[in-house]
């Protein structure tokens, strides 16, 4: 049923992941990392870049491929660019989540090459390194608390805007999440759309903005000082080659990686099973836990297992990415009904999570009124 009707019985069933128990977990950190084996933790500088340059090898033969597009017959020419596209906004992808681990400092043991490779590779993709690096950063330290969490933060029932009521249908989804999977990444960094609430203007290229400290100002300049000069070189490249060519080859795989990134973090957070606390529920730990692995079939291993590894990601940020699976099934056990894995096809999952993650209110008739659920009944 459409509208703002409930879930109903059967999308409970198809969900089929019981909520994540919202106590005090009966295992520490502590004990979580024991259950890892040790070479997990390492962050090899020679694997690293293995998966750097083989990402970038990917890319640039890609690239090459399109100069050869003009040679195939009619439609054939047609039907490559889309084609290169879709690679290419995939591989691009991995290559942000490389610079992403840079920014956690598990590219390596050396936080200067970790930052260096993080500001090139992200610069390249028109992402404020330093700047969201640093937001990021908060966002692991708060995750799932609605007062401190820095981005996908949901709104109450009574803080929905009027005009999301209206957009509680499929015609208005399909454009909502059209609007989101083109212009949320942008949005976020420029106007920190669905981010925490601040009381001034906040920006991740405002290098006063209140989302920084003031020892933190100097590398939100080093990273609108970096955008600019990609910005710059993107331009003389349109002068030279033309506006067309520089959107077909880079235009339209940078907004691939856009909306992929939004589908990712959206469903790592995302999920009517997942808890949300206010301040006082909130603990590090539970927080943590509140995020969802997802199944992307063969894109795990293209976007380097940061879409089924996420919940060992958040427990453990400096993990290379290269050891995540292994850590994942080691602890498993441990988390038991605290993990949690839903194998839904993503571009399903997200329909799903857009029809029934509106909002969060605190169960109704229970003692805990700082555990919070999604609910997507306006009535």
């Amino acid at each position: 049923m459409e509208g703002g009707g409930g879930v109903t019985k059967f999308e409970v069933q198809q969900n089929n992941l019981s909520r994540v128990p919202n106590t005090k977990p009966p295992f520490t950190v502590g004990q979580l990392k024991k259950a890892i084996p040790p070479h997990c933790f390492e962050r090899s500088l020679l694997s690293s870049f293995y998966y750097v340059v083989c990402d970038l090898s990917l890319a640039f033969i890609l690239y090459t491929a399109t100069t050869f597009f003009h040679l195939l017959p009619q439609p054939l020419s047609l039907i490559a660019w889309p084609i290169y596209w879709v690679l290419q906004g995939c591989i691009l992808t991995g290559v942000w989540v490389i610079a992403h681990e840079c920014g956690h400092h598990a590219f390596s043991k050396y936080q200067w090459v970790d930052d260096l490779v993080g500001l090139i590779l992200h610069s390249a993709l028109l992402v404020p390194y330093f700047s969201w690096k640093i937001s990021h950063r908060r966002h692991h330290s708060n995750t799932g608390s609605l007062d401190r969490d820095e981005v996908f933060v949901p709104k109450s029932k009574s803080n929905v805007a009027w005009y999301h009521k209206c957009f509680n249908n499929r015609i208005g989804r399909a454009v909502s999440l059209l609007i989101t999977l083109t212009l949320g990444w942008p949005l976020y960094l420029a106007f920190n759309v669905s981010g925490r609430r601040y009381d001034r203007f906040a920006s991740h290229y405002h290098p006063y903005a209140p989302i920084y400290s003031d020892s933190e100002r100097l590398l939100i300049y080093v990273s609108d000082v970096s955008l600019f000069c990609v910005a710059f070189f993107l331009y003389r490249i349109a002068t030279l080659r033309g506006l067309v060519w520089l959107v077909c080859v880079y235009g339209v795989p940078w907004l691939i990686v856009n909306g992929f990134l939004v589908t990712i973090t959206y469903l790592q957070h995302t999920h009517s099973s997942l808890p949300h606390y206010d301040s006082s529920e909130w603990e590090w730990l539970k927080g943590a836990l509140a995020t969802m692995d997802r199944d992307y079939g063969i894109l795990n291993k293209v976007f380097h297992h940061i879409t089924d590894t996420h919940v060992t990601h958040h427990l453990f940020s400096t993990m290379p990415h290269y050891h995540a699976m292994e850590a994942t099934n080691a602890i498993k056990p441990i988390l038991g009904e605290y993990y949690q894995f839903d194998n839904t096809p993503f571009y399903k999952a997200l329909w799903r999570e857009a029809k029934e993650c509106l909002f969060v209110e605190p169960d109704e008739g229970t003692s805990q009124n700082g555990v919070y659920w999604y609910r997507n009944n306006f009535s």
